[in-house]
Formats: structure tokens, sequence, C-alpha cells
């Protein structure tokens, strides 16, 4: 096995960046609306775009890359990545946006299809636990960072600057004065300097766990005729669909309902959603260890059913912390669904990961169906429907019958274990 630390120094880069664009979508969405005077419903088909090319790749992905090799298919992802930011900040027009989050979202999943066995293969089976815990938190960052970098480029501050060098340059490139679209500018130059230095990079060849290899078309058929299969595939749409709609609704949200500006305080109740996220996930690692996995998925729907109740109905500064703190409260969910559903069967754990990360798919769903609801009932109203996709997260929290629990220890024994 080829270890090398500088790769999986250049694989958390990697975790950085597609954290770093990906969710960028949420700060944006008001900007957005207003730019192109769209309906919520129009406007819920720009992450429609991204996250339904996650729906369409992920399997064929992996697929694909076994056949092609790592490398490759890397280069393909960055291309696509790079193409699909510079239609956008070349041609900043909604039918332009719609395609080009398309591309980058299918560069988006067919990179994370390949880091994650690249990570182990390069970072050692014995390092892989932490290795990807360090890339959850990693990934944390970029989201916690990217409205920051998003509010800063907009200011007055950036776009007054007349000193030449890298700033006045990017804010040459701006066209009819969407600001906002600077953002795709440095994307793309992020994109082509990392397909350079994975150009000039030996990649070593995977040798695919039975639990990664993608499985033959009668496997997953066979998958599909599984009640608990099909069961945590629509806890998998359940649970991003809720985590996109708070990301992608609430400063939008918090615009309507408290007159809250987007590109600042709108863009830090995200920045703080995702950073709050990260410190959950490092809680929930905790509390796996002595409490069993079901329970903690249960703790965290029915918290997350007061946050989300305090973000709609709430004043505005109530409204504004409790939308950031249901980033904590459902920082759990997604790694909980995941392991409970690969613990419920025997075989083909590489088939059924490919079929739940096509889940990701509700990123694209559920905020649609949000956006749909809102140009009839109003934002608040359609937000009530993740009321729905909490709950049956909640559901699958008594469903699930694991082959195999989480292990866990007492607290006695863990405080015998420190003496």
């Amino acid at each position: 096995m080829q270890r090398s630390k500088f790769l999986v120094f250049i694989i958390l880069i990697i975790w950085f960046v597609i954290s770093f664009v990906t969710n960028i979508i949420g700060p944006l969405m008001p900007i957005i609306i207003e730019t192109y005077q769209l309906s919520l419903t129009m406007a819920a088909f720009l992450p429609f775009s991204f996250f339904l090319a996650y729906g369409i790749t992920s399997i064929p992905a992996g697929m694909l890359i076994e056949k092609m090799g790592e490398k490759k298919a890397m280069l393909i992802a960055f291309m696509l990545n790079f193409l699909g930011s510079m239609a956008l900040a070349a041609n900043p027009t909604y039918i332009t946006a719609l395609f080009s989050l398309f591309t980058i979202g299918i560069g988006m999943a067919m990179l994370q299809v390949i880091i994650n066995p690249l990570m182990r293969t390069v970072g050692g089976e014995e390092h892989y636990a932490f290795y990807s815990v360090l890339a959850q938190l990693v990934f944390g960052l970029g989201s916690f960072v990217s409205p920051f970098v998003f509010t800063y480029m907009t200011s007055a501050e950036f776009t007054g600057n007349t000193n030449g060098g890298i700033v006045q340059f990017l804010n040459s490139l701006v066209n009819n004065n969407m600001q906002w679209t600077i953002l795709y500018w440095l994307f793309g130059i992020i994109f082509i300097s990392i397909f350079i230095l994975i150009s000039s990079l030996s990649i070593p060849k995977v040798e695919y766990n039975e639990d990664e290899k993608a499985g033959t078309a009668d496997v997953y058929l066979g998958l599909l005729k599984n009640k608990s299969v099909i069961l945590f595939f629509v806890g998998i749409i359940a649970y991003v669909g809720t985590e996109q709609s708070l990301a992608n609704w609430m400063s939008e949200f918090l615009k309507q309902y408290h007159q809250v500006d987007p590109v600042t305080q709108g863009a830090q109740a995200v920045a703080w959603f995702w950073g709050l996220m990260s410190v959950g996930c490092l809680l929930g690692l905790a509390l796996l260890k002595v409490i069993d996995s079901k329970l903690v998925l249960k703790g965290a729907a029915l918290i997350t059913f007061i946050a989300l109740t305090l973000a709609l109905f709430g004043s505005a500064e109530v409204s504004f912390y409790a939308f950031m703190g249901s980033g904590f409260t459902i920082s759990v969910m997604f790694s909980i669904i995941f392991s409970l559903a690969l613990n419920s069967i025997s075989s083909h754990h590489g088939s059924f990961s490919g079929i739940l990360c096509t889940g990701i798919f509700g990123g694209a769903l559920v905020p649609l169906v949000v956006g749909s609801l809102g140009d009839i009932l109003g934002l608040r109203y359609a937000m009530m429907f993740l009321y729905i996709t909490i709950g049956y997260i909640l559901f699958l929290a008594f469903y699930a019958k694991p082959l195999i629990n989480n292990k866990t220890i007492s607290i006695k024994e863990l405080f015998a274990g420190k003496k």
C-alpha cells in the first residue's frame, strides 16, 4: 500500500474545496432571487440542478472510476468543475446558472466517490477512521468559511479596491455589476490550480475492498427489493433534504420575515449553521461511545423539531440563533443513518453505499418542494414541510434493527479507564 501524508493533505484540501463551493448556494440564494427576479420555485431549481447531478452520477461514477483509474477521473472532475464555474462567471444568466451548477455537481459527485477509498489507500487502513473524522471537520470548515468570503468579496472594501493586483483584476472580470459572480471566477482559479497540481502527482491505484466495489445490475435490483434498503434510502433523502433546505432557505427566510441583510447577517447565519454542525459531529463521536446510536438519533430528531419551531415562529433574534443551532442538532444524523443502513444488511455494502449516496438527490428534491410551497403558502409555512422529513428520520430511529449495534461503554467503565 502506497502511503503519503502529502496526498492525505491534498485530499483534505479537496474536501475543503468541495464544501467551500457546494454550500455557497445558501448565502447566495436571496441575492440570486433579487438579481433574476425569481419566484421561490424558480430559485429552488438552482440547488435542484446541483444535487440532481449527485442522484444521476453517484452509481455510474463508481463503475467508471474502477475502470478508468483515480487520477484520470479526478482530472475529468476538476475540468468539469472549472468549465461549470467559468460558464456562470462569464455569462451569468439564470439558464447558464442551471447548466453550470449541474456540471459542477457532476464533478463534485465524482470527487466524493473517488476520495474516500483513496484516503484509505494513501493514509493507511489503521488511520482511516481518524482521517475520516478529520476530513469531516475540514468539510465543515469549508462551509463555515465560504459565506464570510462571500461577504468580503461583495463588500465596499473589496469592490472599491483600486490598488491593482489580484483583487482589482477579479473585480474587472465582473459582468453587469453582478458582484456575487466574482465567487465563480475565484472557484475557476481554484479548480484549474488543483487540476494542474493533480496532473503533476503520482496517484496510486486504489485496491477496492469488497464493501467499496460497485456491483452488477442484478445486485442493485436485488437490493432494491429489500424493504430496509428502500427505507434507509428515503432516510438519506430526508436528511440531505432537511440539511439543504435549512441551509438554502434560512437567509431568504430571515430577509423576508425579519429584514436581516443577506450579505452580512444572513451569510453569517449560514456560516455558523455549518460551523456548529462540525462542533456537533465532535460531540456526536463522544456520545456514540456511551449511548446507542438509535437513541442518539431519536434525541437529535426531537431537539431538531424544537429548533425548527423556534426558527420559524420565534422573534428575529430567536429565529437567527435557532437556524444556526439547527446545524448542531442535525449534525449526527447523516453518519448514524448511513451506519445503521450498512449494519442492517450482511453483504453488498459497496452497492448499497452507492444507492444511499444517490439519496443525496434529496438535496435537490426537498428544497424544490419547499420553494414551490413557498410560492403558494409563504416560506414560513412551506418550511414546515421539514417536520415531515425530520419525522421520517425519527421513524427510522425506531424502525432500525441493525445486525451489529455500535459498541458502547458504560459511564462507570469510562471513568474507571481514566484511573
